[in-house]
């Protein structure tokens, strides 16, 4: 099945999002953009690199602008739907209600292609190192298959267990993080995995 054809079954399968899923995508065509599917959603690359997409949620659905930081935004329609955790990323959110005009729609889009064009591209900051908590560190030096299955966890993993133990208040919180942690960090698991689509 190629992209096109997936797009279109993601399309298809939409009851409340149909019409201005298909209406985006029109506008879409009319770019340079290529037409991809990642994360099981509709996607625009330029060159390989990510401009645009397309996602549906229950409320709302919404155009994603991966550099959309850039983008100059005169009529206000884009958000950072999550405020300190997305630096580039802007979201323009449309409601059941919410008329799409797709000429507005296209100056976005191609403001968002001149500025892949230009290299504009906010660059990941190198995260930190990971900080272990002292529970951590005590458990990890009185088991061995514990630390070494720690240690090959990605750093990411890594900082999801340190973080999540640290922030808890309490020292009994934090004892009983420990104890629900260790079993999954020995079945090799992260702790969000039951929430990500591997």
């Amino acid at each position: 099945m190629t992209d096109s054809q997936k797009i279109d079954a993601f399309i298809a399968k939409q009851t409340k999002w149909k019409g201005k899923l298909q209406q985006l995508r029109a506008v879409f065509q009319k770019t340079e953009l290529k037409e991809e599917v990642k994360w099981g959603k509709p996607t625009y690359t330029l060159d390989g690199k990510l401009v645009a997409a397309m996602a549906d949620f229950k409320n709302h659905m919404a155009l994603w602008f991966h550099q959309g930081v850039f983008l100059k935004d005169k009529h206000k329609k884009l958000i950072n739907a999550q405020e300190g955790v997305t630096k580039a990323l802007r979201q323009w959110r449309f409601e059941e209600e919410d008329e799409i005009d797709s000429a507005l729609v296209l100056e976005y889009i191609n403001e968002a292609i001149a500025n892949s064009k230009a290299g504009k591209e906010l660059k990941k900051s190198p995260k930190k190192p990971v900080e272990i908590p002292s529970l951590l560190k005590e458990a990890l030096k009185d088991d061995k298959q514990l630390s070494e299955t720690f240690s090959a966890l990605s750093p990411s993993c890594q900082r999801e267990y340190a973080e999540y133990i640290a922030e808890a208040k309490q020292e009994k919180t934090k004892l009983s993080r420990l104890e629900k942690c260790i079993p999954m960090i020995k079945d090799k698991k992260g702790l969000h995995d039951k929430y990500k689509n591997c």
